[in-house]
């Protein structure tokens, strides 16, 4: 019966995402169930009963009349012939993810070298007085930078395979829909931990930078370095997530695989680019604010007030449900 399913989902795809749709699939769907089980009661064997049933029902073409969707289906060829869509099987999608991570890394850790290299300099002079000690440290920060940017470099190369996904329409089916929805749930739980212990780090800084100590005070660097490391693996990680089941046209009935149930809809494009900077904005303006007066037993607030608007926000921007 999954099997049936699955092919209803391939014929319904690129069919238009509205109730009149729906409703045709969901009839389309019963009537497959009731041949199949009708079927299944005479003693055919499944996989007989499902060939029969995709061969009685698997053909919109010729359904469409019936079930009221000669026009959607017109409209949905026509638009498919003008805007056709490069196709993404599972396995591509799982070689881009593992790129996508292993960026996220190469970058980080880029970005830790660039702004932990100008500790060099400082641990030589205390560590080597003199011209040696200079000579040393402004070596060691030079191979710092060398190494980062060889690692941006290096993953760029990787990437540019996956530019098209910039620049062409593509698709998902809906089985590599759920494989990368199961991907992102699993890994909310650890970016959330590595969002935590980024700002953390970047609050351990302030009693460090406060000691006059320069090999001491000299830590922040790396404190900073590890918060950002962090954050950009975490976010092109979760990124790499969101922008795969974004592929399919949101118009569309597999605009709606990348959706786990209870997620909301918005109105516009506007409100969910909105609601998609919410968080990372309150979370700058709580550093910042923080910075600036020094009150933190106060400025943890922000989270609470932030927490009801971004309800509140969700009640006004999301969209009614059919």
């Amino acid at each position: 019966m999954e099997t049936i399913k699955n092919y209803l989902e391939t014929m319904f795809a690129n069919m238009p995402n509205t109730p009149e749709v729906k409703k045709a699939k969901a009839e389309l769907l019963s009537m497959m169930e009731d041949k199949f089980n009708e079927m299944i009661a005479d003693g055919v064997n499944e996989n007989q009963a499902v060939g029969t049933v995709i061969a009685e029902f698997g053909n919109l073409d010729e359904l469409a009349a019936d079930l009221g969707l000669a026009k959607e289906l017109r409209e949905t060829h026509e638009r498919e012939e003008s805007k056709p869509r490069r196709f993404l099987r599972m396995e591509e999608v799982e070689d881009y993810l593992n790129v996508m991570k292993g960026n996220g890394l190469l970058i980080g850790i880029g970005v830790l070298l660039c702004i932990t290299s100008v500790t060099w300099p400082i641990l030589f002079e205390f560590l080597l007085r003199g011209q040696v000690g200079d000579g040393l440290g402004v070596t060691g920060m030079f191979i710092s930078i060398a190494v980062a940017v060889a690692l941006f470099v290096f993953a760029g190369i990787r990437g540019n395979d996956w530019k098209f996904l910039d620049k062409e329409l593509c698709q998902i089916d809906l089985s590599t829909a759920d494989m990368v929805k199961s991907k992102k749930r699993d890994f909310k739980v650890p970016h959330a931990i590595m969002i935590a212990v980024a700002i953390m780090l970047f609050i351990l800084w302030i009693p460090t930078a406060a000691i006059d100590i320069d090999i001491v005070s000299n830590c922040l660097f790396y404190f900073v370095g590890a918060g950002v490391c962090l954050i950009i693996y975490a976010t092109t990680v979760m990124g790499s997530y969101e922008k795969v089941l974004k592929l399919n046209d949101s118009k569309t009935i597999s605009g709606s695989y990348g959706k786990d149930k209870g997620d909301i809809v918005y109105v516009n494009k506007f409100a969910e680019g909105v609601m998609e900077v919410y968080w990372p904005t309150v979370t700058c303006l709580y550093l910042i604010i923080s910075f600036v007066t020094m009150d933190w037993h106060i400025t943890w607030m922000i989270w609470v007030i932030g927490a009801i608007a971004h309800r509140l926000l969700e009640v006004v921007l999301a969209a009614e449900e059919d």
